[in-house]
């Protein structure tokens, strides 16, 4: 049985963020099918974490290319990407500690 919380597999919206202050996440890329597909290509090729939300997706994929998200979404997405970065710290800590 598919829970209707499954992501669809042909979309995809890629974020960016600035740590700058005053600076929200802006959609990058967004698209369906073959789009979606290259989308989700250039990120695993490049290292970039992706998450899987259906929900979060459904949202981020109305928002305009170029434009930041919606304040609305600040908190959800904040959410992700501190856990990202708790992640990225986690593994670069036990890596390194392995090369000691």
């Amino acid at each position: 049985m598919m829970n209707d919380k499954t992501p669809k597999k042909d979309q995809a919206v890629a974020l960016n963020y600035d740590r700058n202050p005053g600076n929200a996440p802006k959609v990058v890329a967004s698209g369906r099918g073959e789009v979606a597909q290259k989308i989700l290509a250039a990120a695993r090729e490049a290292g970039v974490d992706i998450v899987e939300d259906a929900d979060l997706l459904e949202v981020l994929g109305k928002v305009p290319i170029g434009q930041e998200i919606p304040a609305q979404l600040f908190q959800a997405v904040a959410e992700i990407l501190a856990f990202i970065y708790q992640a990225n710290n986690s593994f670069a800590a036990h890596s390194s500690k392995s090369w000691d």
